[in-house]
């Protein structure tokens, strides 16, 4: 089955629940369950696939300039995950560069240029694992910048940005200093993946290799007035958080979703003897069931900017990844022999539920958050 054939692109205005859903299935089901090997083990970037989703409106209905239904774009990157989490982290890093391009507020980075992002006609992810963590207290931020006439110049390197290449872009932060070499703010840009970028290759992972991520090195990389998102960056960067956050939960109920088909592919041979097993496919279910109620109630206000519902996100998050990795192994251990050969779903979710586990922000800088949180020590 191709792309063109699983996709029946409807028009613009009809971006509704039903066909966003019946064709990311399609596409799901069709074309990427095809290439879920060579992506998984050859580390095929799907960009065949990411233009076919965007056609279908599964990288655009989150924005309000499409009808800010984050719930549907948490449900879509569920049902590409179920058959792929690698191109379920590749939806999660498009769609939240799209908030970056809509919450700036920018006229350079609305209007055609968030029109093509949603659409996927051009592809861009985010740099934000380090700006995270380092505006946390984690680690040290690791873009510098300068004020310049004009715009800002950007030194730095970062180990590894997803979803971007030659031609393609991403959201980043880099921290402004000033002359004595202090901080006074951070900005927040799009950074180009042009001739002014040095893209470096990510040693081998253990999984996720179909993510297209790189190292980046900026030398003098100059940001202008039309380039940037948000000057100070703090500010947007407290407004997005929680729909940043509760975005990711998509590949964990994806992942947990394709876990829990591999348990019920062998119910038919192996279920007299798995009737033993703890977490079987009905009580799975049932918890999938009710997170996803829960994540979708929360998805009804993605700009609730008040504690409670951040430390509900934070929740939720955890609470997905975990439930992710429990599913995945209880898919191996359904499975027994099958499920341990390199090629198989239980396998590879083994890894990808890992990823969900570890991307930041993960299961320690979660905790970490919600600890301060509730402790009411926020950030400056």
């Amino acid at each position: 089955m191709t792309v063109a054939s699983a996709l029946q692109a409807p028009p613009e205005h009809q971006w509704d629940d039903a066909s966003v859903i019946e064709q990311v299935t399609a596409i799901a089901q069709g074309p990427l369950r095809a290439a879920v090997t060579q992506i998984d083990h050859d580390g095929h970037y799907p960009r065949e696939i990411m233009a076919a989703l965007g056609e279908a409106g599964a990288l655009g209905v989150h924005l309000n300039r499409y009808g800010g239904k984050l719930g549907l774009s948490i449900a879509a990157m569920q049902a590409a995950s179920r058959v792929c989490g690698s191109t379920g982290f590749l939806m999660w890093s498009h769609d939240v560069c799209g908030i970056y391009l809509e919450q700036s507020a920018n006229p350079a980075l609305t209007g055609a240029v968030l029109d093509n992002h949603a659409r996927a006609k051009t592809l861009g992810g985010t740099a934000l694992s380090n700006p995270m963590k380092a505006l946390s207290g984690i680690e040290p931020m690791l873009f510098r910048a300068r004020k310049v006439p004009g715009g800002y110049r950007v030194n730095g390197s970062l180990p590894w940005v997803s979803h971007i290449g030659p031609g393609q872009y991403c959201g980043a932060v880099a921290a402004v200093e000033r002359d004595d070499g202090t901080v006074s703010h951070e900005i927040l840009f799009i950074l180009h993946c042009d001739e002014r970028v040095e893209l470096r290759a990510c040693p081998q992972f253990s999984g996720m290799e179909g993510t297209a991520t790189w190292g980046v090195r900026l030398v003098d990389y100059f940001v202008s007035e039309a380039d940037l998102v948000a000057d100070p960056a703090r500010p947007l960067i407290a407004r997005i958080r929680g729909a940043f956050i509760l975005l990711q939960t998509g590949m964990a109920l994806g992942v947990a979703q394709g876990s829990i088909d591999s348990i019920l592919e062998v119910e038919p041979m192996l279920g007299h003897v798995n009737q033993f097993l703890s977490e079987r496919p009905d009580e799975l279910r049932g918890e999938l069931d009710e997170l996803s109620g829960r994540i979708m109630a929360l998805a009804q206000t993605p700009y609730d900017g008040s504690r409670d519902y951040l430390l509900d996100v934070l929740d939720a998050r955890v609470q997905g990844a975990e439930f992710a990795l429990r599913a995945a192994q209880s898919a191996l251990l359904h499975q027994g022999a099958r499920g341990y050969l390199m090629t198989s779903a239980p396998q590879r979710r083994i890894r990808e539920s890992h990823f969900v586990a570890i991307v930041t922000p993960a299961i320690k800088h979660l905790r970490w958050e919600m600890a301060r949180l509730s402790r009411e020590e926020l950030p400056a």
